[in-house]
Order: C-alpha cells, then sequence, then structure tokens
C-alpha cells in the first residue's frame, strides 16, 4: 500500500532524484555470500526504483553507480561490477527506451574498456521521442572531478572569447556541469546507514533534502522510497526566506 497522498503527488513531490546505492556487499555478506552476489541483487533494485520513479513522475534520476575511488576495490568486484553494467545496458537498454526513460552517463570514460563506452554511447543514442525519466549513471564520477571539468571548461571559454571573466556567476558555471540541463537536484538518498555524501554530486547537493536509511540496497523497494518521497513532501524548503514569507508571499 503506498503511503504517498495522491494529493501531493505532483505539488510536493521532488523533480530530481539522487541515490547512492550502497550496501550490496554488506547485504551479501550478512546472508554468507559473496560481495558479487549483492551486486548482482542491487541491479533489480535499480529496476524497481526506476519503475517508481515512473509512476510517481519523477523527471530526473541520477544513481551513483560506480565512484572514482571504486577501483581501490577488490579486482573481482570491480570486474563484476564491470560485467553488471554491459549485461545491464545490452538488457534494459530497448526496454527502457521503449518505456520512455532517457539514459545518460556522467563521469570519466576513458577508464572503461573501449567496448564499454562504445556501448554507453549507443544506449545515450537511443533517446526515445517522449521521455518520462531522465535516468543518470554516474560511473568513474566524483563530485570534485565534475567540478575541476566546468572549471576547465569554464577556463577555456574565457580563453576563446565565448565567456566574459567579469560576468562570469554561479549560473554561468553551473551551465558546464555535468548536470547542467536539467532540473536541479531535490532530493538525496543513501542507502545503508552511512551519513556522508561521499564526494557524489557537491556542486548539484547545495539545496537539496537529504534522506538517510539503514536499509541496505538491494532491499531497497518501492515501500522504502515511498517513504522518502513522503517525508520530502513534509520538509518546507525556504531557500534562505523565512517560513512566513513561503506562507504568505509578498
Amino acid at each position: 500500500m503506498s503511503i504517498i497522498d495522491p494529493a501531493i503527488a505532483v505539488q510536493r513531490l521532488p523533480r530530481h532524484v539522487a541515490i547512492v546505492m550502497d550496501g550490496n556487499g554488506r547485504w551479501a555478506e550478512a546472508r554468507h555470500r559473496p560481495r558479487t552476489f549483492g551486486h548482482h541483487e542491487g541491479a533489480k533494485a535499480v529496476r524497481a526504483t526506476v519503475e517508481a520513479c515512473v509512476r510517481r513522475h519523477v523527471e530526473v534520476l541520477t544513481l551513483f553507480a560506480f565512484s572514482s575511488e571504486n577501483w581501490n576495490r577488490p579486482e573481482d568486484e570491480v570486474g563484476t561490477l564491470m560485467d553488471l553494467f554491459m549485461k545491464a545496458i545490452d538488457r534494459d537498454v530497448d526496454e527502457l527506451g521503449a518505456n520512455g526513460v532517457a539514459i545518460r552517463f556522467i563521469g570519466d570514460r576513458s577508464a572503461f574498456a573501449p567496448a564499454l563506452r562504445d556501448r554507453m554511447d549507443q544506449a545515450e543514442r537511443k533517446r526515445p521521442a517522449q521521455v518520462r525519466l531522465n535516468l543518470n549513471i554516474a560511473a568513474n564520477y566524483g563530485g570534485r572531478w565534475d567540478i575541476v571539468q566546468a572549471a576547465r571548461r569554464v577556463a577555456r571559454g574565457i580563453a576563446d572569447g565565448g565567456i566574459d571573466a567579469a560576468t562570469l556567476d554561479e549560473s554561468v558555471f553551473d551551465a558546464h556541469t555535468s548536470l547542467a540541463d536539467l532540473p536541479p537536484l531535490d532530493l538525496f538518498i543513501r542507502t545503508g546507514g552511512e551519513h556522508r555524501v561521499s564526494n557524489f554530486l557537491l556542486w548539484q547537493i547545495a539545496y537539496a533534502e537529504l534522506w538517510f536509511t539503514d536499509v541496505l540496497w538491494p532491499d531497497f523497494d518501492a515501500a522504502v522510497f515511498d517513504a522518502a518521497l513522503a517525508d520530502y513532501a513534509r520538509r518546507e524548503r525556504r531557500f534562505g526566506r523565512t517560513g512566513q514569507q513561503l506562507r504568505h508571499p509578498a
């Protein structure tokens, strides 16, 4: 049963949700299975969350699939993650497109094998005519990396005369970040019990609402997602203003 009041489904729910999908390894270890088993089960939670976003009319879902620091994990675990990426793209991209889900990968692709980079490019080109959900997969991504890449683009723009340094402001800088053309981040979710952002969307998170849960990612389902959405809907987002100003605008 849904815990979301239909009356707030459009007005108060987030347009853009980001999730740190933490806990796959611990979920598997608690069941005396290899950590790689947890990643396979976590892929099921990804599909369920994508479906939930479409039902809830969430416009953008950004998932932290593989951070720039994850290369330090055991070699077999990294290999499993790369294999999962390949299989998921091959298996799901056509179905996602048929259901109005447009895929984008953000992060430094240079470290990935050419075959995986090709599949990423192909998946992005299969953009549906009518987009119901923009699905961003952060792979070999880091928030600091994103900011540095934006700074380099801005610097090139200033050097070639396309950007006036005297008018450089937050909006100009934001236009050069990975998710510049999408709605601002509204809700940041992290599973697995940790209370940190782990270098994810550092620029975009400035005014996002944060929601943490002890639920491990393979157990994240529509009911847990609805709990996060309901909590978000109850919050008062002031953006520096007072509550009275929001309730009684001039």
